[in-house]
């Protein structure tokens, strides 16, 4: 919602302080569609070119993420908690029969009961690949940390592939307004012998083009490229989280201990507390007896 009202913020500022200082728009909206056609067109073309189809879509898919915001919320983040309590749980009581639930996610009616998360396949991936390491008994939990780590650099560095294209496009749409504007001084000079009012008329056009692209870039697209950037960086905190609570399971410190220093590493604002986590588990813990 916040990202349709800085839209709106933006048009509303920029076009009604040009109107209210007494700028017309009909130089600006004849000469829109053409500038638009070379700048916007340019800036498409030169994203197709400077990336792989993957990442395309992947950019196309994240611009979403400009109005809905980060994938977890703050009972997600408990929903987490709950679900690795259950497994190390269960892992630690009965070693065998975690194994089910490791191997086959899908159908385990411990992930079942958290379906936003079983849907999320690094985050499955995550939490069975490292609990499956634990049970083949790794000598050093130093060596799967250094695997996780390494494995969720990747994840983010993929992640932001998007990010990174969007900004590409930010940075090149000011010279491609001025290219837009040089080719429309080029068409003035080709009319040099109209009346000066003609003249003016076509030089204001040309300029849009620098404004257009200018203002795409820094308007728009930069600020999409920066949004999305955040949230993927927000969304990174969630699978932070399964790491944190597994280490520490490696590491054989108590159950509740390991779910504790989650719930210490969960940014504030999806923190739940230590009571509300507390009346989560006593409800696992009923449902499981």
């Amino acid at each position: 919602m916040i990202g349709f009202v800085g839209i709106g913020v933006i048009f509303v500022m920029v076009f009604g302080g040009y109107i209210l200082a007494g700028g017309k728009l009909g130089i600006i909206l004849k000469s829109l569609p053409f500038e638009m056609m070379m700048i916007g067109g340019a800036a498409v073309g030169a994203f197709l070119v400077g990336n792989d189809m993957d990442t395309v879509k992947h950019t196309l898919k994240d611009m979403g993420k400009v109005f809905k915001g980060p994938k977890w919320k703050h009972a997600d983040y408990q929903d987490l908690l709950c679900l690795l309590f259950e497994l190390i749980r269960l892992a630690r009581q009965n070693p065998v029969a975690i194994e089910e639930h490791i191997e086959a996610p899908a159908e385990s009616a411990i992930f079942s009961k958290y379906t936003k998360i079983l849907s999320d396949r690094e985050a499955i991936g995550l939490i069975c690949d490292t609990m499956r390491s634990a049970s083949m008994n790794y000598d050093d939990p130093h060596q799967v940390e250094e695997v996780l780590d390494k494995r969720m650099e990747a994840n983010l560095h993929h992640s932001l592939h998007s990010s990174h294209a969007l900004q590409t496009v930010a940075d090149g749409l000011p010279a491609l307004g001025i290219v837009a504007a040089v080719l429309g001084v080029i068409k003035t000079m080709g009319s040099i012998d109209q009346p000066p009012e003609v003249l003016g008329k076509m030089i204001g056009g040309a300029l849009v083009g620098t404004f257009l692209g200018v203002f795409l870039a820094y308007g728009l697209v930069g600020p999409f490229a920066n949004k999305v950037k955040s949230v993927v960086e927000e969304d990174a905190h969630f699978y932070h989280l399964i790491r944190e609570v597994l280490i520490a399971n490696l590491h054989n410190h108590a159950t509740n201990i390991c779910i504790e220093v989650g719930r210490q590493n969960t940014p504030s604002h999806n923190r739940p507390s230590f009571s509300d986590l507390e009346e989560a588990l006593k409800a696992v813990k009923q449902d499981a007896a």
